[in-house]
């Protein structure tokens, strides 16, 4: 092999490698390009995100306070209940108490 076949085997070599990477670089930008309308349905997306969050914060506010408020209410009818029941424990003393004097007369 001489010097010019040498010569024009390496470039046909060098050609042929820089077309492949060439096809190889067209391929890996046509499968991950992000166009602007990608671009615009991203901003979209993570606005939505944004919002779906912010509407989750406060239902779990809302949820919070509502349960502090039933928790509270809870509370005071336990206590009512429980004066309810101590009155009704002296009304039926207070009546038996009543019941043995009337039937000493």
């Amino acid at each position: 092999m001489n010097r010019t076949e040498l010569i024009l085997a390496t470039a046909i070599i060098l050609f042929v490698a820089f077309a492949l990477g060439w096809f190889a670089s067209w391929l890996v930008n046509r499968f991950t390009r992000v166009t602007r309308a990608d671009i615009g349905e991203l901003d979209r997306m993570a606005q939505a995100l944004h919002e779906a969050e912010e509407t989750r914060d406060q239902a779990i506010t809302y949820m919070q306070q509502r349960e502090a408020d039933m928790t509270n209410q809870l509370a005071q009818t336990e206590a009512e209940l429980r004066a309810a029941m101590e009155g009704l424990r002296d009304a039926r003393q207070e009546a038996a108490e009543l019941r043995q004097r009337h039937e000493q007369d």
